[in-house]
């Protein structure tokens, strides 16, 4: 059984009406600020720079072309980024086409219309708000007290790839949405056990899985960690198994349908071959050998963190300097972790330590099968740049979560404080420091 009731907080999480109201209010203004600047990048935005953009916008301007659901990858081509007519360079995404196939039917023609990459922009700043606000609703949910509530959602609306991306045409923002309604249904389920909050994980989990392969992991991991849980302690019914076996069909049927056109859920297209082919060639990797596991290991990791703040341009010192901010906030984050499976592991859970446990084990799976894809790419053509953080968006939670955990687990007041201090104030000069995006 779990450790308490009433959505089982601690006592010190316990807050007034009032107070929760004006959590409300604090979410509701962090959102408007976050659809006005991703508004504003949606506006501005050059297409030719970040986050795969004229690919995507390209994969939605064939469906359009074709009036087809699921091309062939061979098929894809680029988009001119100025004028919005095709080339023959090949395009290299493999994902599934649900999310090009919707982007292709609900905004207006893209091909010869550049203009028209507004409203597509402006669908993906609606995908990416539901996700955040999603995930603000958890710390409502939680009646975390003010500064709390602060230490929380700052670190989320502060992410430095994120209204960029949500200003952007591309698949991270439906991953994104479905990983903040997975990860919010799935903190509800702990805490009622409703048959409700269960189908709107496995949607949460559906959504984010339809749009990339890497977020079916994810969300798939800290949604089937958390029904392992409930399985084990005896909370879940036979009546959900047929649910659950549906979603996980549904969630799974892309990658079932790549794997037996390609071979693979996560195919090499034409046009992604020749793109390394490219690449190599470039930076003569062709004639150096490949680095040691140990050695790709050191660099997917460090380019993990200094990509935690995307940048075109040179980084200064102080650009690399502030890459402390976050890296003092995973250590935080892992402490937090420690102290959840403490508690799982004693039998004194809260809904909270469940699914910091679940999502932390998702996202350190994830991250050790992408370095392993990642490293086989790398020995074959010397690819070197695929440790993408934006890619654990459907997780962006978890790290923020497990600090609180950590946070309620300190008593002395001083200490308390530097830390609120820390968790608030740290994202904030973090964007202040980081290297700007363009």
């Amino acid at each position: 059984m779990l450790a308490a009731s009433n959505f089982d907080a601690p006592p010190h999480q316990q807050e007034s009406a009032a107070a929760n109201h004006a959590g409300w209010r604090i979410c509701a203004v962090v959102l408007l600020l976050f659809i006005v600047a991703t508004t504003l990048s949606a506006m501005r935005k050059d297409i030719a720079f970040g986050f795969d953009e004229v690919a995507q916008t390209s994969f939605v301007a064939h469906l359009q072309h074709t009036g087809e659901f699921w091309p062939a990858f061979a098929e894809l081509r680029m988009l001119d980024p100025a004028s919005f007519h095709f080339t023959s360079e090949p395009n290299y995404l493999d994902h599934p086409s649900i999310y090009y196939w919707l982007l292709a039917h609900i905004g207006p023609s893209l091909e010869g219309h550049p203009e028209a990459i507004l409203v597509h922009r402006l669908i993906n700043v609606a995908i990416g708000a539901i996700g955040l606000a999603a995930l603000m609703a958890i710390g409502l949910t939680l009646r975390l007290p003010r500064l709390t509530l602060y230490a929380y959602i700052l670190p989320l609306a502060c992410t430095p790839v994120l209204p960029s991306l949500a200003g952007s045409v591309t698949n991270d923002n439906p991953a994104f949405a479905g990983g903040g309604i997975a990860t919010l249904a799935a903190l509800q389920l702990l805490n009622t056990g409703s048959g409700a909050w269960l189908l709107a994980a496995l949607f949460g989990v559906i959504v984010a899985s339809w749009a990339k392969f890497t977020a079916l992991l994810l969300t798939g991991g800290l949604v089937g960690g958390v029904l392992l849980w409930l399985l084990w302690h005896g909370r879940l019914p036979a009546r959900w198994i047929g649910p659950i076996a549906i979603a996980m069909l549904l969630a799974g049927a892309p990658y079932i349908v790549l794997f037996v056109q390609y071979g693979s859920p996560t195919p090499r297209t034409p046009g992604l071959l020749e793109m390394m082919r490219t690449f190599a060639l470039a930076s003569g990797s062709t004639n150096t050998p490949p680095l040691s596991p140990a050695f790709f290991t050191v660099k997917f990791l460090s380019d993990f963190v200094r990509d935690w703040m995307p940048t075109l341009k040179p980084r200064s010192a102080l650009n690399y300097a502030a890459l402390a901010i976050p890296v003092a906030a995973a250590l935080c984050a892992l402490a937090g972790l420690a102290l959840a499976l403490r508690r799982i592991t004693f039998g004194k859970a809260y809904p909270l330590d469940i699914l910091v446990a679940a999502g932390s084990l998702a996202f350190a799976a994830t991250l050790l099968i992408h370095g392993i894809f990642s490293y086989q790419l790398h020995v074959e053509f010397g690819w070197l740049t695929s440790a993408y953080p934006r890619y654990y968006l459907p997780l962006l939670a978890i790290v923020p979560l497990a600090d609180v955990v950590l946070l309620n687990a300190i008593k002395q007041p001083t200490a308390r404080t530097m830390l609120l201090f820390f968790l608030i104030g740290g994202p904030i000069v973090f964007r202040a420091l980081g290297a700007p995006f363009g």
